[in-house]
């Protein structure tokens, strides 16, 4: 009995290690974890950056809104210490008494009624821009929490990108960051869309850097933006909302490309500038920094012409 015992103890030791062993990922697994851990961070990026775009819509309507409320409210306490002083009865009374005809009596009773409509108009005014305010306050509180809860997951996802780049670059990778790309030689630009691209020429090697718009740092639509920042132009910080954006004229025909136009990849996920030649300068990812590459290097999306 204690032999057979033995006996299937010692074979349990040695199937064990080989049932339950992993081997390590290959230097092509972790290529490909690395590239999607890249898209998906820059998504959770532009999603954030549209969040910031919201959140400051948001705080300019409320300023609207307060001042609104402010106006209504000295409006509603003037209606208020009017009514106090004197009420409806006495104003008719009053009216009466002063009238020298009957054509006259007509007129002031006409411009009573008149005044008590404004008030009451004042008023709803006043109770809609109030609720109105209400529910925008709520919504920043909302997208404030929100915003933070992002930031923080953000940055749990540069810290995991980072390690895993780590370990891409100790098994021989050469993938980590973008390669070393010879764009030939460009095109003269003049205009807008030229002062555009000598910006971002100007920001070649700066790192990238998650909701960064420069001056020594940008993510994608952090560059884009302030490349027609510099040319007289703004656009929002976000791709999607710049291919969108009244100021962008979309095309899909690849022949109609011009330098200082807006390259759009990856469903909108990310964007570049194309500056001639099948050449884009683009901010591509964490632990990059802003580069030329060919204009195939991600999955295209459409092309936008910035209307200066």
């Amino acid at each position: 009995m204690l032999r057979t015992l033995a006996i299937g103890f010692i074979s349990l030791a040695v199937l064990a290690p080989a049932s339950v062993a992993h081997a390590d990922p290959s230097l092509t697994e972790i290529e490909a974890q690395l590239d999607k851990q890249n898209k998906d961070l820059e998504a959770t990026i532009e999603n954030y950056n549209k969040l910031n775009i919201d959140m400051a819509d948001a705080q300019a309507k409320a300023a609207d809104l307060e001042k609104h409320v402010a106006d209504s409210s000295a409006g509603v306490q003037a209606i208020a210490i009017e009514s106090f002083k004197t009420n409806g009865k006495m104003r008719n009374l009053n009216a009466m008494l002063n009238a020298t005809s009957s054509g006259s009596l007509v007129d002031q009773m006409s411009m009573l009624q008149q005044i008590t409509r404004q008030q009451q108009k004042a008023i709803e005014q006043y109770k809609s821009a109030k609720t109105e305010l209400d529910k925008t306050i709520a919504a920043q509180n909302t997208q404030k929490a929100d915003f933070e809860n992002k930031r923080k997951q953000i940055e749990g996802d540069v810290k995991k990108l980072t390690d895993l780049q780590k370990k891409a670059k100790n098994a021989g990778s050469t993938k980590v960051t973008g390669a070393n790309y010879n764009p030939g030689p460009l095109p003269s630009v003049s205009g807008k869309a030229g002062a555009a691209v000598e910006y971002a020429k100007s920001k070649l090697n700066k790192p990238y850097k998650f909701s960064a718009a420069g001056p020594d740092a940008f993510d994608c639509s952090g560059l884009t933006m302030a490349a027609w920042a510099y040319a007289g132009v703004s656009l929002p910080h976000n791709a999607k909302d710049q291919w969108y954006s009244g100021k962008v004229q979309q095309f899909k025909d690849k022949s109609q490309l011009q330098p200082g136009d807006l390259v759009f990849y990856n469903g909108l996920g990310h964007v570049g500038i194309y500056v001639g030649n099948n050449t884009i300068i683009h901010a591509p990812h964490t632990g990059d920094v802003v580069r030329y590459a060919p204009i195939t290097v991600d999955s295209l999306y459409g092309y936008g012409r910035v209307k200066g």
